[in-house]
């Protein structure tokens, strides 16, 4: 199954049409006519069967035929994570949280980040990207940059966890999960968060945690820590 994504559409839409790009590329590079089928998601746990009623590289039209709601998750995974220094890193990372199923993702600007400027524009092309690719109706909420100090004031519920190289006390985060409760992961950057950082997440009862015996790279340690999230939760 090919997945394609539209936020518009829901239950109450008999017919949509897509945008100009996404028509080309359906109509000219899929070459895909009157009648073919189309699997579309609104990114919010529907998957929409439709039947395409007009085909043109400039307005590609379908009708829905059939609506079916997927529930999400019992677990709630939200990504706090330092941006690298290189973009495709970070790219990366979001690519393959996605397919491992997060569900939210903030870019934190932390005291030893090298990039402080962040454009999401493209950030959110490469996870809508990627929900599609995996097969997912739920698309990854992306969250615009924050600073750490910020971030680690705001209300987040459930299982807190701070991934850092200090030399501490720490449990494997893998024995730390508690299934199907939300769980927000803080990841630092290339430099790790600063001892100013560590002692501020700590006393908002954020808790230590390793993820594994060998020191890893930012985004690394975000993909191991989602999937060991969404490994303790199947």
């Amino acid at each position: 199954m090919q997945l394609f994504y539209n936020p518009d559409i829901n239950t109450s839409v008999t017919e949509f049409s897509f945008d100009k790009e996404e028509s080309k590329h359906i109509v000219k590079v899929l070459r895909k006519k009157e009648l073919d089928t189309l699997h579309v998601t609104n990114g919010l746990g529907f998957l929409f069967t439709t039947e395409i009623i007009f085909a043109s590289e400039k307005k590609c039209t379908v009708k829905i035929i059939h609506s079916e709601f997927h529930q999400p998750n019992d677990f709630y995974l939200h990504l706090a994570v330092a941006p690298t220094k290189m973009n495709d890193r970070f790219e990366w990372f979001l690519e393959k949280a996605t397919e491992i199923g997060v569900q939210e993702i903030t870019p934190i600007i932390c005291d030893h980040s090298e990039r402080k400027i962040i454009k999401t524009e493209r950030f959110a092309k490469i996870i809508e990207s990627a929900m599609k690719q995996s097969l997912q109706f739920h698309l990854p909420k992306l969250n615009e940059p924050i600073p750490f100090s910020t971030f680690i004031n705001q209300k987040n519920e459930g299982d807190l966890f701070i991934a850092h190289c200090e030399e501490t006390e720490k449990k494997l985060l893998k024995d730390s999960i508690a299934k199907n409760q939300k769980y927000t992961v803080l990841i630092g950057p290339e430099g790790d968060f600063s001892e100013k950082e560590i002692k501020l997440a700590l006393e908002n009862k954020y808790i230590p945690v390793s993820l594994g015996n060998t020191r890893l790279r930012t985004e690394t340690a975000a993909v191991v820590a989602c999937h060991s999230i969404v490994f303790a939760n199947e």
